[in-house]
């Protein structure tokens, strides 16, 4: 079965929210939601995690609170015992899942829409989030990678802890330094709240009559022509339990200077066509990698085809934005989340 379009979904509905659309339209999406919430609390009882994941989960619930739509106090502790049992994730995605539900239960608590209890609950485990969010930091201010950071700064000023948090002024100075990094429709939408001092929350108080049409179309200008070639390294790793062989696949691929990683993929298929293949689907983030020489990254076996600038940095840019320097060697490994 097709698993359930939570997040998806969810983001839609927030970003049609901040359009200041009628009321009509979208009362059927919202219905679509609130179903897809039930089947991940399904799964979550089931399996013991959602069927799609934690984030997804959260961006759902959120969607809904920021809609002013009440869900089933279940769905909401199912989210509050994952948290408190540290089970949203693993390394970054940690950061991206954990800001997104601490998101979800300050709008519940501040929406009134659970009971006093419970919204006790939500606002304590909010503010651990927060305590989360700056132990992550890393000394170049990022929180968790470039594109976690500004979940983690709308945590903050959700909670109100921008004013008090050094962390937040870090963070804040480390995402300016890296604006080139968001490129797409999706990672935009995540930092420009940011920039402006609000978070995903405020889109529920949003004063729809005041806002004056100001919308214009951009011209973008095309990325500067870089002459020459250069050679990247492509590595392919599938350890255990996936693969028996660790290295799969080691080649240098000539390309052009200013060729992206998703360039330095195609070339390498068109250079070793029985020997390398790839996959890719479309993201509101871009395209994200989920074959590579056949072995496909699944949802239900909660593995992903992780990127790394050798010997082991992770990529912090999608696979059509990354520019690998000459000479560079980059990692494609199969690994767990």
């Amino acid at each position: 079965e097709e698993p359930p379009h939570t997040g998806r979904l969810a983001l839609y509905l927030l970003g049609l929210q901040a359009t200041c659309p009628p009321l009509s339209p979208h009362r059927s999406l919202v219905t679509w939601l609130k179903y897809y919430l039930e089947e991940e609390w399904t799964g979550e009882g089931q399996r013991g995690h959602p069927i799609t994941s934690y984030y997804q989960y959260g961006l759902g619930v959120l969607a809904l609170c920021v809609h002013r739509k009440r869900v089933r106090d279940q769905v909401v502790r199912q989210l509050l015992t994952a948290q408190h049992h540290r089970r949203l994730g693993h390394g970054d995605n940690t950061v991206d899942t954990e800001a997104v539900v601490a998101l979800a239960f300050t709008c519940l608590e501040r929406r009134r829409l659970v009971g006093t209890e419970l919204a006790a609950k939500l606002r304590l485990a909010a503010h651990e989030a927060s305590r989360n969010m700056a132990k992550a930091q890393g000394p170049d201010g990022v929180i968790g990678n470039i594109y976690s950071t500004p979940w983690a700064l709308q945590v903050f000023l959700a909670t109100g802890e921008c004013q008090t948090e050094p962390a937040f002024g870090q963070a804040m100075a480390a995402l300016l330094e890296n604006l080139e990094a968001f490129g797409t429709a999706a990672t935009m939408a995540q930092v420009l709240p940011v920039l402006h001092g609000h978070s995903y929350l405020d889109i529920a108080s949003w004063h729809c009559g005041e806002e004056p049409d100001t919308l214009t179309p951009l011209d973008m200008e095309p990325l500067p022509e870089v002459p020459g070639n250069k050679m990247v390294q492509l590595v392919v790793e599938c350890p255990l339990p996936w693969c028996y062989d660790l290295q799969l696949y080691d080649r240098l691929v000539p390309v052009p200077a200013a060729a992206s990683l998703l360039d330095v993929l195609r070339a390498a298929a068109v250079l070793d066509p029985r020997e390398f293949r790839f996959h890719t689907q479309d993201t509101p983030q871009g395209p994200f990698l989920t074959q590579v020489l056949g072995l496909e990254a699944r949802q239900e076996k909660r593995n992903y085809w992780q990127i790394l600038s050798a010997p082991n940095t992770p990529l912090q840019m999608g696979i059509a934005e990354y520019r690998p320097p000459d000479g560079a060697t980059l990692i494609l490994r199969l690994s767990e989340w």
